[in-house]
């Protein structure tokens, strides 16, 4: 079986429990499952369904479909937010099936962590639904809503009552992972790595002047090189010039006369000159 996409299937009298995990694509590898997975009421498990393409969609609708052909009773529970999106997409999506429990996306902006809560269906109530309240873990603090809710618990609306609710709860403690509560909390599937990769702060890094390199000292080094400077240095002096909200005139080094002593020597011999052919000649 595909590495990407993994499924286990368990049985029971007349109950059946299939649990997928990993990616639905064109891999998914569903039809292979359907003779090992007997008639009667059938539980899938989506929680940890990171994924889901359009390929992975077509495959879905016929093995659901096949499943029901033999008599199956589909039941959908911990149906991860992929799964949501595409049962409020696809018409057909669950079949015939029931949406037993999903989970409900949620962000807290302090902490910059994405958690998912498990909601039963049942327990939502008549619409207009409302996500319910969900309390961040590292500041306490409510989290916010990662989606919008007029379209994402739109499918509520066409739900049916699971008609073995007391067979499906067993085998899901029996089976299952365990999430049969609607108050568990737990990360979003493949969420983990990208938030441990992302800043605490949610501002963007302010990039670095990168350092002019290859240019020599000396005059004729260089497009607009001064005598005996060294432009090694130059970003850096920009980023602290800007950083001061002021461009301060660059101090001397190595010694060495400042070009700009220099320059102010020159243009005062220029005038002292200008001055006095002025007086000599206009005199």
């Amino acid at each position: 079986m595909s590495q990407k996409f993994q499924a286990m299937v368990h049985h029971r009298d007349d109950i059946g429990f299939v649990k997928l995990s990993g990616v639905i694509d064109e891999d998914n590898e569903l039809a292979d499952l359907t003779d090992t997975i007997p008639t009667g009421t059938v539980v899938i498990e989506l929680g940890e369904i990171e994924r889901i393409n359009s390929c992975g969609v077509r495959d879905w609708v016929n093995w659901l479909n096949a499943l029901e052909a033999k008599g199956a009773e589909i039941v959908l529970v911990e149906c991860s937010p992929a799964i949501v999106a595409q049962i409020n997409l696809v018409n057909n999506f669950t079949g015939q099936g029931t949406v037993k429990s999903f989970y409900v996306p949620y962000f807290c902006p302090e902490c910059d962590e994405e958690k998912v809560l498990l909601s039963e269906a049942s327990e939502m109530g008549p619409p207009p639904h409302e996500p319910p309240v969900c309390r961040c873990d590292g500041c306490d603090l409510v989290m916010d809503f990662d989606d919008m809710p007029d379209s994402y618990f739109a499918f509520l609306s066409n739900q049916k009552k699971v008609s073995k609710p007391d067979k499906v709860r067993s085998v899901l403690e029996e089976f299952g992972s365990g999430a049969t509560g609607s108050s568990l909390v737990q990360s979003r599937p493949g969420a983990g790595n990208v938030s441990q990769s992302i800043s605490h702060t949610s501002l963007p890094s302010v990039p670095t002047l990168p350092t002019i390199s290859g240019i020599g000292t000396g005059v004729g080094t260089g497009v607009g090189n001064l005598p005996g400077r060294d432009y090694s240095s130059v970003g850096q002096e920009l980023v602290s010039a800007i950083g001061d909200k002021a461009i301060a005139a660059p101090p001397a080094t190595g010694g060495e006369k400042s070009p700009w002593l220099v320059y102010s020597l020159a243009v005062f011999l220029v005038l002292a000159v200008g001055i006095l052919g002025f007086l000599v000649w206009g005199g």
